[in-house]
């Protein structure tokens, strides 16, 4: 089973097709999308940097920032990662270099943001 964890703005943002205009929007179009894609035993967590509750959509982890600021949500994934009981089994999807560096530290996989967006239907 492998298990990404996706930084949804990374992915929302690598492409300009008018997102900022409404960002709860552009955040749950990305949910909805990802829960579309066929599972089989993978498993899919999105990481957003928005505050809030936790919560599952369609066989899909939402995850929030632990905190408000800059690079919350990238704190958020680093943690999980250090907290996985397998890490060989995680991909996080990052456009983001700074994250890149710090999970593959930890011994996790990075696919490309851009790349996993081109999958999806949004």
């Amino acid at each position: 089973m492998t298990h990404y964890l996706v930084d949804a703005s990374n992915v929302i943002g690598s492409r300009p097709d008018g997102w900022w205009r409404d960002r709860k929007a552009a955040d749950d179009r990305l949910i909805a999308a990802v829960a579309r894609l066929p599972s089989g035993e993978d498993h899919y967590t999105v990481v957003l940097d928005r505050g809030g509750k936790n919560w599952e959509h369609d066989g899909v982890t939402v995850l929030h920032a632990s905190r408000p600021g800059r690079n919350a949500a990238d704190d958020r994934i680093v943690d999980e990662v250090e907290q996985a009981d397998d890490v060989d089994d995680l991909v996080i999807v990052t456009g983001d270099r700074e994250l890149r560096r710090r999970v593959e530290e930890r011994g996790a996989r990075v696919a490309s943001a851009r790349r996993f967006r081109d999958q999806l239907d949004f």
